[in-house]
């Protein structure tokens, strides 16, 4: 009976094993945080959220108006309270922004790069079908037009013309093959 050595993580043997790794912080999702900040900057950007806050800001500093010498009102003039929910909101909101920010400019680099390769590539392929459009019309001009073959074709006929004119001119027949063949024989 043999015995085949045991293999954690399903590894190759002849790989060293790698140590296990002890996580003592928190572990987040950066992909998912920065959708998440994402959709935080989109919605700061929007009017929806300036009417929103200006609501709550302008009833807030209402009520604490109206209500400044009732235990109603929770934050007296100076508004320190607002304050401090608003420098709290802003601490959070410019670090979520940045990192939206950052994502888009990422992705405009990758998309850009993309862009590149892909102008790249259509600049070579024009290239390369210039060259083919070249090679073409060389190799067309070289070919025989109708009225060239005409003209070839005339001039053989005359040639020919010519060729038979002296032949029975010496009192042989160049079209007949049989009469060239006894000429030719001694």
């Amino acid at each position: 009976m043999r015995v085949l050595p045991g293999r954690r993580g399903g590894g190759a043997l002849g790989s060293p094993r790698r140590p296990a790794r002890i996580q003592l912080g928190p572990h987040y999702d950066p992909d998912a945080f920065g959708r998440f900040s994402e959709g935080i900057a989109r919605l700061l950007g929007t009017g929806r959220y300036l009417v929103f806050q200006t609501v709550v800001v302008s009833g807030w500093i209402g009520w604490n108006v109206v209500f400044r010498d009732s235990p109603a009102g929770f934050d007296p003039y100076p508004f320190i309270l607002l304050t401090l929910a608003l420098s709290l909101q802003a601490s959070y909101a410019a670090p979520l922004i940045l990192l939206a920010q950052n994502r888009q400019a990422e992705r405009d680099r990758q998309e850009g790069e993309r862009d590149r390769r892909t102008t790249a590539r259509t600049v070579a392929d024009t290239e390369y079908l210039a060259r083919e459009l070249a090679a073409i019309r060389l190799a067309l001009g070289e070919v025989p037009t109708r009225d060239y073959l005409g003209e070839e074709l005339d001039r053989l006929k005359a040639e020919l013309e010519r060729l038979r004119s002296r032949a029975s001119d010496a009192g042989g027949d160049v079209g007949d093959p049989a009469a060239a063949d006894r000429q030719g024989a001694p």
